[in-house]
Order: C-alpha cells, then structure tokens, then sequence
C-alpha cells in the first residue's frame, strides 16, 4: 500500500463520539494566526466555539494570535469568545518577528493543548468539520504527528475548459511543487502542502525549527519527514474552502520565503536574517524588498 493510499483520509472517516472517546484526557488548542482579519476573524472564532466547545467538548481552547494588525481583529476576536494575545506582547524578552510562522511558534507559549490545530482566519467558505477532520489521524494513529488539510478551492481552468478544484493557489503551483519535486520528492503525495489548516502534536511542534514567515507550514513537513518517517504525516479531505486572494507582489514574498526554507534543508544552506527581492513599480521603477527569513529555534530549548 502507498503511502498516499494509507495516509490519506476524509474529513467524515470518524464520528464526533469516536473522536471524544479517543481523545480521552488529552487536550485540544485551536490556534487561528490572525493579521487584519477583522472581516472574517469573529466568524471563524464563533462558529468553532458553538459547535464544538460548548456543544461538543472536542476543543478545549481557542487562542487568536494577533500579529501587529491594525485593524480591530483583537476586539473582534475578544467579542467572538477567544483568548487573544499580541505576538509581540508573548515572551518580550524573545523579541518580536513579522510574520505568520512566528504567531504560531509564539502560540507554544501561551496554549495547553497536548494537540494544537491551526487554522487560517480569512476563511470564506468552510465548515467546522475543518476542526474534527484535522484530528481524526492525530487521536485515532498514535503513530502520526502532523496532519495536512486539503480542499477543493473553487476555480476553473478557461484554457482547458475544466473545473481546476484541487488545485493549489499560486504559490504552490509555481513554486511549491516544484521545489518539493526537486528536493523533496517523498513529500509529493501530499494534495496542498502549504494549506493553512493544519494539526500537529505539541511535543513535534516545540521540537522544530519554524520559520517566521509564510514557509511554516512546508518547513514543518520537511522537518517531520525527515526526523520521524513519511508515515508520521497524514492528509484530510476538508471538502471546500474559499479565502480572500493576496496581491500578486505580496505572493512573491511569500515565494521568497518558501524557497529559503526549502534550500535551507536541502544540501545547502544560508546564514542571513533577510533576502531581497527585486521588484518593479509603475515605470520599471526598482523596488527592493527586503524578506525576511529568520527561523526561530525549537521551543524545548527556550527558558522561561
């Protein structure tokens, strides 16, 4: 049997009492990194909170990661009923980085659950099952430790005239895949290796090196693969999932990032806190874009 074939499963594969009888005395954290998202934030927080917090006692906690938004995510989030924290604002004497991947390794310190699912919150089109699909691998398979989401994302390809559902966004088309086809060929199985939906054990999260910016999540499959086997990764069909797209230009930091952390775990390496990217204005004009790529260590070795 291949390892897609084993390790990949639907998100209705388990019931809600399987799942809480599997779950036994462990506990759940769901972690929702948020920057600006005060559109779609409250929803996402609300919705998790009826249907599976206070209906079904499947997650324990609900923790919003404000990264430096300047919009009103912090009070949306507090009204909806999660427990927000300021990136910045968690362990100061760490200082503090821009970016996704450093609300979620900064999400280890202020969290309990022995299991940590991570949900994106610019969500349009999605249902709570998100939630129990992601953790069906982790509470059932003792021998998985991080489960991958994927979905169809509406679409249609007008040059093929079909619809493109499983598709990824553009990064993963463009620059995932093919980095992971050319320096990590075992992880091609997996349908969206970037999708922010995701879930991991505590104890492999704190042990890994995460990046700051957007390239977490491929960095931790990597990690994962390498340092506990392929079958210590599973994936979930979500079934649909619809977010707001970002701006071209704002992709290419994102690519940058994925790249740097891809080629810093192949057979080579960097040593800098940034790369640049050239980009052009209105008028071919020049704009250098500095990228951050810092990494944060394992969590394990921070003191308190």
């Amino acid at each position: 049997m291949t390892w897609f074939a084993r390790n990949t499963h639907r998100w209705d594969d388990w019931s809600l009492d399987d799942l809480l009888a599997a779950k036994g005395d462990q506990r759940v954290s769901l972690v929702v990194p948020a920057r600006n998202e005060a559109a779609t934030v409250g929803d996402v927080v609300t919705r998790v909170r009826e249907a599976l917090v206070e209906t079904v006692a499947l997650v324990d906690e609900i923790v919003v990661i404000d990264s430096d938004s300047t919009d009103d995510t912090y009070d949306v989030a507090t009204d909806a009923g999660a427990v927000v924290h300021r990136s910045a604002e968690v362990r100061p004497d760490l200082g503090s980085r821009p970016g996704k991947g450093e609300a979620m390794w900064k999400s280890l310190f202020v969290t309990t659950g022995d299991v940590i699912v991570f949900m994106d919150a610019d969500l349009l089109d999605w249902d709570t099952h998100f939630v129990p699909g992601l953790l069906g691998p982790l509470l059932t398979r003792p021998e998985v430790s991080l489960v991958k989401g994927f979905y169809e994302r509406p679409g249609f390809d007008e040059l093929n005239q079909r619809e493109s559902a499983y598709e990824g966004g553009r990064v993963t088309e463009l620059v995932a895949r093919p980095l992971v086809a050319l320096l990590f060929p075992p992880l091609a199985g997996l349908v969206q290796p970037l999708a922010g939906e995701w879930a991991v054990r505590r104890s492999l999260f704190a042990s890994l090196s995460v990046p700051t910016g957007y390239a977490v999540e491929l960095a931790a499959l990597i990690d994962t693969w390498r340092g506990h086997g392929l079958d210590a990764i599973a994936q979930v069909d979500l079934g649909r999932r619809a977010h707001r797209h970002q701006a071209l230009r704002d992709l290419g930091a994102m690519a940058t990032q994925i790249l740097t952390a891809g080629w810093a775990r192949s057979t080579h390496s960097h040593h800098a806190d940034e790369i640049t990217l050239s980009q052009f204005g209105a008028g071919m004009t020049l704009e250098a874009v500095a990228v951050p790529v810092t990494e944060r260590p394992p969590a394990v070795g921070v003191g308190a």
